[in-house]
């Protein structure tokens, strides 16, 4: 896949090592030459200097033939032009723009321009960690075939038992700790909020857990 990134801040300079590592052929576009200082010394892509929204300079990084632009840049007016040039004048199939003030979101919906707002990814992430919590997923590496789970039980699983996670026989708890301390327990032991459970799934029973678990508003 062709990419051209606009803009190589920290997360451009970031998204082009990944998408280089991964096979795909990369175009960087900054308007300041030391920028590209920050990619590694073994990136394989093209770095060009010159204006993001400059159409010759689109033309030159090959926008009519891309098949993905991302537009990252530290400006939103700009991360926007980028995207209408993309989209509008050369078709390009996949476009994504940084939207950095959450206020003029409104502007890229109702252009179309599909966005990812970092202030608005970070706070929902931080509630979500405040409020909600999240599933530890450790891999055993002796049976990829068993997936280790670990999570604190949250208010909408005060009613569940021990039993109720262990599915179908394919999942067993590993472990319960409550206040600090390890505890032993039955299969119609009540679960109570605080609680962090090591679950043990097999393959079978991933995604009936994964579905328990997403109904307790708890993401992996």
């Amino acid at each position: 896949m062709r990419v051209i990134i606009t803009g190589c801040g920290r997360v451009g300079a970031q998204l082009a090592q990944l998408l280089s590592y991964e096979g795909h052929d990369v175009v960087v576009i900054d308007r300041d030459e030391e920028s590209f200082l920050r990619l590694p010394a073994g990136f394989n892509g093209i770095t060009m200097t010159g204006v993001a929204f400059d159409e010759s300079t689109l033309l030159e990084a090959g926008i009519e033939f891309a098949d993905a632009v991302a537009a990252v840049t530290n400006y939103d007016n700009t991360n926007l032009m980028v995207a209408e040039i993309a989209s509008r004048l050369y078709d390009v199939p996949k476009v994504i723009a940084r939207l950095y003030d959450p206020e003029k979101r409104r502007v890229f919906e109702k252009l179309g321009v599909n966005y990812v707002c970092g202030t608005t990814l970070v706070a929902e992430r931080m509630m979500h960690k405040l409020l909600q919590g999240e599933v530890l997923i450790h891999q055993e590496r002796y049976d990829p075939g068993v997936r280790v789970m670990e999570f604190k039980v949250p208010w909408l699983a005060r009613r569940m038992t021990v039993g109720d996670l262990e599915v179908n026989g394919q999942a067993r708890v590993l472990a319960l700790q409550r206040s600090g301390r390890q505890i032993r327990w039955e299969k119609d032991m009540r679960l109570l909020v605080g609680d962090t459970v090591v679950i043990a799934a097999r393959r079978a029973a991933w995604k009936a857990l994964e579905d328990i678990l997403g109904n307790l508003g708890l993401q992996a």
